[in-house]
């Protein structure tokens, strides 16, 4: 949080923007800026975190830039932590609530928690919290669900391993590469 601070300090992004926040998939997107031109962004991922810790620090990563949309990537290390998918989706609630009463007129996206050779085992209860939020947006305004597990999966039907650090868990230019292509058509103008 102080490095976020700081580099307001120096720099503070203008209202209106795009908030992009998460865990380290975020936090590791470090050609965000150029890979939407045109569009004012805003990284603050920041590695291991939960959504838990998205809700403590809504108001340092998310309110204070005052954005009109914020992409989520959070909820794959809650379910690596043991929580069970019904968890996850209450604590997306919760940041989903923050951003309704905190920044009525934004948009929520939210970015399906991705599937992953290192943690293949576990997807199956990330995709059933996924179901969970896809429903949700789907009958609330503003709340977006995009799913980035199609073009994550080889025909096999397994994580693409060319796609993946050799933690097989973190992404390459690669899967950034999908991400870009399938979050694109969604970045507010």
């Amino acid at each position: 949080m102080k490095a976020f601070e700081k580099q307001d300090s120096l720099l503070m992004p203008p209202p209106g923007g795009i908030v992009f926040t998460g865990s380290s998939s975020v936090t590791m997107w470090r050609s965000l800026q150029q890979d939407f031109p045109g569009k004012v962004l805003v990284n603050r991922g920041f590695g291991g975190s939960q959504l838990v810790d998205a809700n403590h620090y809504f108001d340092r990563i998310v309110a204070k830039y005052q954005p009109k949309q914020v992409f989520l990537y959070s909820g794959e290390n809650d379910i690596a932590a043991k929580q069970t998918p019904e968890q996850v989706y209450e604590r997306f609630k919760v940041f989903a609530r923050n951003m309704k009463t905190q920044l009525p007129k934004a948009e929520l996206v939210y970015i399906s928690m991705k599937p992953s050779v290192s943690r293949w085992n576990q997807y199956p209860a990330m995709q059933k919290a996924n179901r969970k939020i896809k429903r949700y947006a789907f009958w609330h305004p503003r709340v977006k669900f995009v799913d980035v597990g199609p073009v994550m999966l080889g025909t096999d039907g397994k994580p693409r391993p060319d796609i993946f650090l050799k933690d097989n868990l973190h992404m390459n230019r690669t899967g950034y590469e999908l991400w870009i292509k399938v979050l694109e058509p969604h970045l507010a103008d």
